[in-house]
């Protein structure tokens, strides 16, 4: 990855550089990028394939600035969009300077992580085994699996850490600070993430949608930020527009007499009036495009790549 220097840190002495999270959905990495950063940067959902691109969460440890990259989770792709995710994931990874490898300590190494250490073999990078969710097995299972997954691959340290409550996150935050090459800062030291915060508003109202709906609406759904507006009076209004593929899911969303429309936009607009510090007036509608899927534009509008097949 190349970035052009925008900050002013360039002294000799400063550290600078990417680090990819990989691993399988729902092993945590959202929650690990939110905890390194110490604010929220990417949306965490208990819906799998919530991460869509490579949004990345900037941390300032010492005299090191750690660009992370959260990849969506690798899984067997079944659709195009599934496959543009995956191949995501995987140039996150090639691009990175450091790889950090998280898997789920309750799950161990299952076919999903099986799979994914097999394909790391073809990274060049350092690696770190990060175990996440150590708070849910015993220690003896833990040193177990720390050993088998260094048995099958060379990494540079092993880390147990729950992302969740925080143990063992700053221990891991100063080892990246260590490991990332010298060089001057890419970006301004004030700033978590290069997400636009159009992007980031349209992925926290996503993420309100599944934690109300993650059961009635299926994965096909996505959200815009249609227009941003700061006013005189320094707030912001946004309008947003919510994507399904059917008719039936329009409904879903909208809900009884408005009631579910109305919930989402609440929390949304409370969360992201915090995160800009203004008052937000939030707006939103929700309209059927079918097929959206297969449209090579929402996904360039994602950050992803189109999969030709």
């Amino acid at each position: 990855m190349t970035v052009e220097s925008s900050a002013e840190a360039t002294s000799a002495d400063t550290r600078c550089g990417f680090v990819a999270l990989i691993g399988a959905p729902n092993v945590g990495k959202s929650t690990l990028v939110n905890a390194l950063v110490g604010s929220k940067v990417t949306i965490v959902s208990r819906k799998v394939q919530t991460t869509r691109a490579l949004i990345r969460g900037i941390v300032i440890e010492d005299n090191a600035q750690i660009i992370l990259v959260d990849t969506p989770g690798i899984f067997a792709p079944k659709r195009r969009l599934d496959r543009a995710m995956v191949s995501t994931a995987w140039s996150g990874a090639h691009d990175a300077d450091l790889v950090c490898v998280l898997l789920d300590a309750k799950a161990g190494i299952d076919e999903e992580a099986d799979a994914i250490l097999k394909k790391l073999a073809t990274v060049a990078h350092p690696k770190i085994l990060v175990l996440n969710k150590i708070d849910l097995i015993p220690r003896e299972k833990l040193l177990a699996l720390a050993q088998a997954a260094n048995e099958r691959m060379k990494f540079e340290s092993t880390f147990m850490i729950s992302a969740l409550s925080g143990d063992g996150v700053a221990d891991l935050r100063k080892t990246l600070a260590k490991m990332v090459p010298p060089g001057p800062f890419h970006y301004p030291e004030d700033q978590m993430s290069d997400a636009p915060l159009r992007h980031l508003a349209a992925e926290i109202t996503r993420e309100k949608i599944y934690r109300q709906l993650h059961q009635e609406l299926p994965y096909q759904s996505t959200v815009e930020t249609d227009s941003w507006t700061e006013r005189k009076d320094k707030s912001v209004r946004i309008e947003q527009t919510i994507f399904v593929e059917r008719e039936s899911q329009r409904k879903i969303v909208l809900g009884k007499g408005g009631a579910t429309i109305k919930s989402i936009g609440a929390d949304s607009r409370k969360e992201i009036a915090e995160i800009l510090g203004v008052p937000v007036h939030l707006f939103l509608f929700v309209k059927v495009r079918e097929n959206w899927g297969n449209d090579p534009d929402r996904y360039r509008e994602m950050g992803l790549e189109f999969p030709k097949e």
